[in-house]
């Protein structure tokens, strides 16, 4: 069986110079990826929130309620 070496959803942590500065540029590329993930399931929480998933059905329901336009006559 394999290993999963994804270490998914783990707390990372990057080697820093005494400036506080991430070392170097894979470094800096694997923070990138980092902040990408923690966006994409913030994005992964709040597109499966109800309120979001009513939205076509709430939109449906205000379109009954306005009474449709007579077009106009030339």
């Amino acid at each position: 069986m394999a290993v999963d070496q994804r270490h998914k959803d783990k707390k990372w942590s990057l080697p820093t110079d005494s400036d506080g500065r991430i070392g170097s540029w894979d470094h800096v590329k694997i923070a990138v990826l980092m902040d990408i993930r923690d966006e994409l399931q913030t994005l992964n929480r709040l597109l499966g929130c109800p309120n979001f998933t009513g939205i076509p059905e709430t939109l449906r329901q205000i379109r009954r309620k306005i009474p449709t336009r007579r077009g106009r006559t030339k």
